[in-house]
């Protein structure tokens, strides 16, 4: 029975997930390498790729430093009331309940042209909706929870001790951070910033609904493919996501790559934690 179970989970894998790709794989090498490599290379392509990397750097930072910030204050924060914390932690996973496409529509109802803080915003030169700004606070408000959801886990397992005795010795919070809480909570920023730059790469629904998709100015990666698709330019559509596809698959593989260092330098008594 359980080699049974064991081979339907690999079906489904292959079925849902391998088979896909492979069909990718192939259909972006119909008509060669040469046009594959033209896909790429078109200007559209590279342009919205350079936009896909604009995005995950600017959110993968805002990420790290909010979600680390945050996760002090939630586990640490002695200002937060008990009803308070659950609350917090309610919203936080609130990415994980809402549809991307809702995202993207709540950011153009809060900024859009037509609404008095959008009107104020761009008043002073700063475009939001329709413009990189906009499309990074859809990406961010669907990755939030990615860092925060590693790092919390942590420093409720690590305890306050080790803090305490280092405030007590004349440590100055900023120095007891770094040399004190960091080394117990790096791989889980780690992981959190693998996870983030996985899940900013690969967004589609609120980038699609906030950017307008608009060619050589707010067209990612993934719109891209979904505007070659609807053109019938199958080619060009599998060739920008079979690259999309390796580069998930590189993260993905550095994730538990980075999970086995953890436990390896656990196992000899290096790390205090393995993820």
């Amino acid at each position: 029975m359980k080699k049974l179970l064991i081979g339907i989970s690999f079906l489904i894998v292959f079925l849902l997930i391998i088979l896909p790709f492979i069909g990718i794989g192939f259909g972006a090498f119909e008509e060669g390498p040469s046009a594959f490599f033209d896909a790429l290379t078109r200007p559209e392509a590279l342009h919205a790729l350079k936009i896909s990397a604009i995005i995950v750097v600017i959110v993968t930072a805002l990420n790290t430093v909010v979600g680390v910030y945050l996760s002090l204050q939630i586990v640490r924060g002695t200002w937060l009331s008990r009803w308070l914390k659950p609350l917090i932690n309610a919203i936080i996973d609130l990415p994980f309940a809402v549809s991307p496409v809702i995202v993207g529509l709540m950011v153009i109802v809060i900024f859009g042209p037509n609404t008095a803080l959008g009107s104020f915003m761009e008043a002073h030169s700063v475009k939001i909706v329709y413009a990189i700004p906009g499309m990074v606070i859809a990406t961010m408000f669907i990755t939030f929870p990615l860092m925060v959801r590693e790092v919390v886990p942590l420093l409720e397992e690590i305890g306050t001790q080790s803090e305490e005795a280092s405030a007590t010795l004349g440590a100055s919070s900023l120095r007891t951070f770094f040399q004190v809480t960091w080394p117990s909570i790096r791989w889980g920023v780690v992981y959190g910033l693998i996870l983030t730059i996985a899940r900013s790469l690969g967004e589609f629904g609120s980038i699609l609904v906030v950017s307008g998709n608009i060619i050589n100015q707010t067209q990612t990666a993934t719109t891209l493919v979904y505007q070659d698709a609807e053109q019938f330019q199958l080619v060009a559509a599998n060739s920008v996501a079979f690259v999309l596809g390796l580069i998930s698959i590189s993260i993905l593989l550095a994730l538990e790559w980075l999970k086995r260092q953890s436990e390896s330098k656990h196992n000899g008594g290096g790390s205090p934690h393995a993820h």
